[in-house]
C-alpha cells in the first residue's frame, strides 16, 4: 500500500489474531507491533522491559520498591505506580509509533488509544473448541487445561480494556469496523481478507 494504513487487531485467546497480524505485516511490508511495543515503551520511561511484560494487559497496583528491585528506575511519590500510569506509558509508546508511519498494532486498547486517526479496527475470535485444539497443541497441554487458560486470558484482556476505555466493551461488534472468524478461512484466508477490507476503505477515502 501506497499510503499510510494503521490496522489495530483486538483478538480472543487462541484466536490466532498475532498470526493474523504477522501474516499481514509480512504481506504489507510494515511493522507489527505487540512485545515489540512493550520493549518501546520500556525504553521511553526508563523502567525494565521484564517489569512492562509483568503488568501488560493486566489489571495491578506495583510498588516497584519491592518488585525485582525496580525502585531505583522509577522515582514518583511513594514510589508507587498505578494502573493509569502504566497505560499511559504504552498508549505514548503507540501513539509515537503510529505517527511513524504505517503500522499494525495487536491489543493493549490501541482502538481506543488511537481514536483520534484514521484506522482499521479488527476483532479476531473463532469458536471456542477451534481455540481450545489450537492453544492445546501450542502449549501441550490437554483441551480442558487449555479452555481454563482461555477463559482467564480472554477475561483478563476484557478486563484490561473495559478498564481504560471508560465504558467501551472488548469484543462487541459495535467497537469495531471488521470482525473475523479466524476458523472460517484460517489464518492466510483471514489476513487476506482483512487487507482486501483496508485497500478498499482507502479507495473509499480518495473519493
Amino acid at each position: 500500500m501506497d499510503k499510510q494504513i494503521i490496522i489495530t487487531i483486538g483478538r480472543q485467546f487462541g484466536s490466532g489474531g498475532k498470526r493474523v497480524a504477522s501474516a499481514i505485516g509480512e504481506r504489507l511490508g510494515i511493522s507489527v507491533y505487540d512485545q515489540e511495543l512493550i520493549d518501546n515503551a520500556a525504553r521511553k520511561s526508563g523502567l525494565s522491559p521484564e517489569f512492562l511484560k509483568q503488568s501488560d494487559e493486566h489489571r495491578h497496583i506495583f510498588g516497584l520498591g519491592g518488585i525485582l528491585g525496580l525502585g531505583r528506575f522509577w522515582h514518583n511519590p511513594g514510589n508507587l505506580m498505578d494502573d493509569n500510569e502504566l497505560f499511559r506509558i504504552q498508549s505514548d509508546a503507540i501513539r509515537d509509533l503510529a505517527q511513524q508511519g504505517s503500522a499494525i498494532f495487536v491489543g493493549r486498547a490501541s482502538d481506543y488509544v488511537l481514536r483520534d486517526m484514521k484506522t482499521v479496527d479488527v476483532f479476531i475470535h473463532a469458536p471456542m473448541e477451534v481455540r481450545k485444539q489450537r492453544v492445546a497443541e501450542r502449549l501441550g497441554i490437554t483441551p480442558q487445561d487449555a479452555e481454563e487458560l482461555i477463559i482467564k486470558n480472554d477475561k483478563t484482556r476484557k478486563d484490561y480494556y473495559d478498564l481504560f476505555t471508560l465504558g467501551d466493551n472488548w469484543g462487541v461488534a459495535s467497537n469495531y469496523d471488521l470482525c473475523l472468524d479466524s476458523s472460517l478461512l484460517g489464518i492466510d484466508g483471514t489476513a487476506e481478507l482483512i487487507i482486501s477490507f483496508c485497500e478498499k476503505c482507502l479507495s473509499l477515502q480518495d473519493k
